[in-house]
């Protein structure tokens, strides 16, 4: 069965194929192996490599081989670039712009994008998210979320809303906000997901 086009941006073929241009195209100065591409964004590795294919026959990025490893990044020269950019930042860019961000403050047990952006990445209808919301789970300090949060907004051309609570509150099942979240999608924020 076809997956249906992702609501966040309709015109690509699914949410996989937003999710690893966002990662290439919104960190052109970074190099990624096919298995580092399936890590981040949950996606085997078969259909990132498929992916490459087709991204390197239409002259959206570049690569090299370094012994077996096949290492691709965007084509930041090809004219479709800077638009591509701009798409990719306001639609897929929270997956790929928060998680490199959120991963040297310390303090995060498990970080989730809730609200508009994560149900349109779902496949929920609805018009294109204003904001990405943010849930810290831990005792990260705020300066330091805030000013992740601040350097998100730059690339993503919108405003980052981060809220913390703790491990315990996150495990309080009594909690209507807890449960109200845990209730609706979620997107993890990891350097790494699970592949599928």
């Amino acid at each position: 069965m076809r997956e249906p086009p992702p609501p966040l941006l309709p015109l690509l073929r699914s949410a996989a194929v937003g999710e690893l241009l966002a990662w290439l195209f919104l960190h052109p100065e970074n190099e990624y192996s096919t298995t580092d591409l399936a890590q981040r964004t949950g996606v085997s590795q078969s259909t990132v490599s498929r992916e490459m294919d087709r991204f390197a026959a239409a002259g959206l990025t570049s690569e090299r081989r370094h012994g077996n490893l096949r290492l691709i990044r965007a084509n930041t020269e090809t004219i479709v670039a800077r638009p591509l950019i701009d798409l990719l930042a306001v639609t897929f860019g929270p997956a790929a712009v928060l998680p490199p961000l959120l991963e040297d403050v310390t303090g995060i047990d498990e970080a989730y994008i809730y609200g508009s952006w994560a149900a349109r990445y779902a496949g929920r209808a609805g018009p294109p998210p204003r904001d990405v919301d943010v849930l810290v789970i831990g005792t990260a300090d705020l300066d330091d979320l805030y000013e992740a949060a601040r350097t998100a907004e730059h690339v993503l051309g919108r405003e980052v809303n981060i809220s913390r609570i703790s491990t315990d509150a996150w495990a309080d099942h009594n909690d209507p906000f807890v449960a109200a979240l845990k209730d609706n999608p979620l997107f993890q924020l990891s350097a790494e997901r699970s592949t599928s």
